[in-house]
């Protein structure tokens, strides 16, 4: 458990929330800040970020051992890391527990679509679609998973790792959805034959595509969003659906089973869905708000793209067989 002062009314002061790097420090812009400024503003107590470099790993890590979580709450679980804190635990050491949600006043206002937990123990406070980011100076928009096959994209396409990385990992099942769990490897050979480059990190691979290391690069649907509020070259911010789809992003906050601080992180989770917090962290963190009386600012809403068709595995079907995917992915990339 984490111990922390407490005030004068016997809630604790501060409150400790995991989150991943880019969230407080990405090559593009990030919400954390913000984030910490504007809660501890409105609550008078401490935020502190935990940042660990394996990310979320760090806090299943430390529960399978009963080592100290040293934070309450995580913000940025995704289904697929959900999935995998299930799968490495037991029932009766949990990593999250569920939330109240008649605590939380915007609870029903979560658009349905971006629901991924039937426990509550992850309410969604993020989202946006993986796809194709391009330079419309280099290259001509893919419109297909073949065509980046192809001779026209040799070399051109950065992502970052499917094993490691959110992002990596929602190309990877958005390729099965295309090609089928019993088709996506040898689709995957021919695509590292053709040259992707697979960097460890989202970051890595984005900070690559802004170096013009290469023309594309797997990213978010709203990456305009973030051109728009730097004043970038838009030529340098196109979107590309693949097969006219786009693999539905989605990640949330999720509450440690072992947090001694109960109501505090109740008022964080309050927080982070509130819309006016909603809509300023989507501009920050280059998203979509994730409740439905929320909207980016009139601005920015022409740079938000949302494919014809969103696609994305619902929670049983990763749970059964994500794990298998991604390892077999690995073996077939290792033996490369």
């Amino acid at each position: 458990c984490v111990s922390a002062p407490t005030g004068s009314g016997g809630e604790a002061d501060t409150i400790r929330v995991g989150t991943y790097q880019a969230f407080v420090d990405a090559p593009s812009t990030s919400a954390g800040e913000w984030v910490k400024e504007e809660f501890e503003s409105r609550t008078d107590k401490t935020l502190e970020w935990v940042v660990r470099e394996n990310e979320l790993n760090e806090f299943i890590q430390r529960r399978q051992r009963g080592a100290s979580m040293d934070a309450d709450a995580y913000l940025g679980v995704t289904p697929q890391d959900l999935v995998r804190a299930n799968a490495a635990l037991s029932d009766d050491r949990p990593l999250f527990e569920g939330v109240d949600t008649s605590q939380v006043e915007n609870a029903g206002n979560i658009v349905e679509a971006y629901r991924f937990d039937p426990q509550n123990r992850v309410l969604p406070t993020g989202a946006s679609y993986v796809c194709i980011v391009y330079d419309e100076g280099e290259v001509e928009p893919p419109t297909s998973f073949d065509d980046l096959l192809t001779s026209d994209y040799a070399d051109s396409l950065l992502l970052s790792n499917p094993e490691s990385t959110a992002t990596g990992l929602d190309f990877l099942l958005w390729s099965i959805k295309a090609k089928g769990a019993d088709a996506y490897l040898d689709y995957w050979t021919e695509l590292l034959d053709n040259g992707v480059r697979v960097l460890g990190s989202w970051s890595d691979a984005y900070a690559a595509y802004s170096e013009g290391e290469a023309p594309m690069v797997v990213s978010f649907s709203t990456d305009q969003v973030y051109a728009a509020a730097e004043d970038q070259d838009m030529s340098r911010h196109q979107i590309a659906f693949l097969n006219d789809q786009g693999y539905a992003y989605v990640d949330g906050v999720g509450k440690f089973a072992t947090t001694e601080r109960d109501s505090l992180v109740q008022r964080f989770v309050n927080f982070m869905l509130e819309p006016d917090v909603q809509r300023e962290t989507a501009v920050q963190n280059v998203g979509i708000p994730t409740v439905s009386n929320a909207s980016l600012p009139e601005q920015y809403q022409q740079y938000v793209h949302v494919p014809d068709e969103p696609v994305q595995f619902e929670y049983d079907a990763l749970a059964a067989n994500m794990q298998t995917w991604r390892d077999d992915w690995a073996r077939m990339a290792a033996s490369r």
